[in-house]
């Protein structure tokens, strides 16, 4: 099998040759792998991918009004995005890494005044044709659309979280203008040769659930998902979804409306195996390999025996996907890169 029939299987629940994996890296831990490799092509994340195998290939359009797209630079280091969020990017994963908004484009309850941007114009879109032809051995996934993490962006954290309990019409017409902004993404790049369809939004807190709690999800958000997600399964390709923090109370909501891959699967703070016995012949999951203790602080060879039990008890009648629960981090010695990455490899 190739990387994207071995994907396609997987996501079928049936047993691919090998486990797909996909293993997502900051720049600071490319640097650690150049170095120790004597090779500074993977400092590259292009190179990096076709070197380690990765099965995903991710690709979204240019130009303007985009999300995190950094269009102007308001002051050294301050980028201000499409939507008008102004983002420090001397992040935490290296400079040029969009970081915290640091403005409020909405101080008040209201969309007086402003305008939504347009979404991207199919001229956007005219390098998906070469993409797809050099990677179609891999698995495509597309644009990352937001509900949550654009809305709180525009309006302050704690003002959004406010809203939903104060002002829950000025919060309808928000997330229908960015829901409206993001069909229109859909509508243009399932045209072009993309696999699946990515949205991401980091909806839970690691130890308290879902920061607007399940009521105010299933009010406010799952009924402009299941239109995006349908949008998307409407012309035949894969939904994905990202949110970090401990939201298993929504699965059964997110199959209802039609997830496909849930990431990241973190064994931080769940049992991975559990929730794989209890969801996984309805929804495949990518990550399980731990970030937070695992990678910084086993051996290397905890790191592989911990591989293997993935690889063997997720991996069973297909459904999975093996990474990293984040991009791996600087903290994770260059041994225990390296035995994860000859433990995957080895399969």
């Amino acid at each position: 099998m190739n990387q994207r029939e071995r994907v396609l299987t997987a996501l079928e629940h049936r047993q691919p040759d090998k486990v797909p994996w996909h293993l997502g890296a900051t720049d600071h831990v490319l640097s650690l792998l150049a170095d120790h490799y004597d090779d500074a092509s993977l400092n590259q994340p292009a190179y990096f991918d076709e070197w380690i195998g990765n099965h995903f290939r991710h690709v979204g359009p240019t130009g303007a009004g985009q999300f995190h797209g950094l269009e102007e630079e308001v002051s050294p280091g301050l980028w201000r995005d499409g939507w008008g969020i102004v983002w420090d990017t001397r992040g935490m994963y290296g400079e040029g890494e969009w970081g915290r908004p640091m403005n409020c484009v909405l101080p008040e309850p209201t969309l007086t005044g402003y305008t939504f941007p347009n979404p991207p114009r199919r001229e956007d879109y005219a390098h998906y044709a070469d993409f797809a032809e050099a990677n179609q051995e891999t698995f495509i996934v597309g644009h990352e659309g937001h509900l949550y993490e654009v809305a709180w962006a525009m309006r302050g954290m704690e003002n959004f979280l406010m809203d939903l309990v104060l002002n829950p019409g000025f919060v309808e017409d928000l997330l229908d203008g960015i829901t409206e902004y993001y069909l229109g993404v859909i509508d243009e790049s399932v045209k072009h040769g993309i696999d699946a369809f990515a949205f991401g939004d980091d909806l839970g807190s690691q130890s308290q659930g879902l920061i607007m709690g399940p009521a105010r999800w299933r009010q406010y958000l799952k009924p402009r998902l299941a239109r995006l997600f349908a949008r998307v399964k409407d012309a035949g390709k894969v939904v994905y979804l990202h949110s970090d923090g401990q939201v298993d109370e929504i699965f059964e909501d997110l199959i209802e409306i039609g997830l496909d891959v849930y990431n990241p699967l973190q064994p931080e703070i769940r049992d991975v195996s559990a929730v794989k016995r209890q969801f996984g012949d309805r929804l495949s999951f990518h990550g399980g390999i731990g970030i937070q203790d695992l990678l910084p602080h086993g051996t290397p060879e905890q790191v592989r025996a911990e591989v293997r039990r993935l690889i063997e008890v997720l991996g069973e009648g297909g459904g999975y996907i093996l990474g990293p629960s984040h991009a791996i981090m600087a903290d994770a010695p260059v041994e225990n890169l390296v035995a994860l990455i000859e433990a995957v490899q080895e399969q």
